[in-house]
């Protein structure tokens, strides 16, 4: 328990960090539901899952990342969809069942709606922290080893991975990090890998093996969000 302490105390600060980046970097993103069949349809949606403790919204790397994204796209319409989850501490335990597996089943119903109300708009996939595992485990082709298929989504249709222009992650947790909250691995599905940026800032103790809790919270003002932009760009 006392490293379990430890690292949600971790957690809490790098959030906090996180917060204050939300500020200086702006946009939060508001929700934007799948548009009906009658409505104008945008050229890019962006579902972003924010990180543990941030409030709702995608959260200030999410919204750092988003604004860099509308810079690179040129005229062509960007909506935000904040993936709806609690993003709190107590997101894992022996039966895969937290507060994520709701934040896999909205995303995953999201991008699924949209592709097929408005099948010409490219999605871009993105997460922060638990919000990159959850954006993580959206993308995969299996149900993890070990998790019972009736508690979590069924992988999305293998059709949807075409609508999905690229994947974007910062500070997804490590393996052995979620091992600690009773998490399976994250499996990036083979549709995926070519279109998917993975990001771990130096020193970042979530997904590498850091002990810089700042450096969790750093990608919006590292420049992290702004290539990770140019990623997705490239891939539209």
């Amino acid at each position: 328990m006392g490293v379990l302490k430890m690292m949600t105390k971790r957690v809490g600060r790098a959030a906090a960090v996180v917060g204050a980046s939300a500020v200086l970097a702006g946009g939060m993103g508001l929700s934007m539901p799948a548009p009906s069949a009658s409505a104008d349809c945008p050229d890019v949606d962006v579902v972003f899952a924010r990180g543990t403790a941030e409030p709702p919204g995608v959260g200030g790397v999410g919204g750092s990342f988003v604004d860099a994204l509308r810079g690179q796209v040129g005229g062509r319409s960007v909506a935000v969809y904040p993936v709806n989850y609690q993003a709190s501490s107590d997101f894992g335990n022996p039966n895969f069942v937290g507060t994520f597996i709701d934040g896999i089943r909205d995303a995953s119903s999201h991008i699924e709606s949209m592709a097929a109300t408005c099948p010409k708009t490219r999605e871009v996939l993105g997460g922060f922290s638990q919000g990159a595992a959850v954006a993580g485990y959206v993308t995969s082709a299996t149900v993890p080893s070990g998790v019972s298929a009736a508690s979590v989504p069924s992988p999305m249709p293998s059709d949807v991975a075409s609508h999905i222009a690229a994947v974007t992650l910062f500070g997804t947790p490590s393996g052995q990090f979620l091992e600690k909250y009773g998490a399976p691995a994250i499996a990036i599905g083979p549709l995926y890998q070519p279109k998917t940026l993975e990001l771990c800032a130096p020193g970042d103790p979530i997904c590498g093996g850091g002990n810089d809790p700042a450096a969790h919270g750093a990608y919006p003002v590292n420049g992290m969000t702004s290539q990770a932009a140019g990623f997705a760009a490239s891939h539209l």
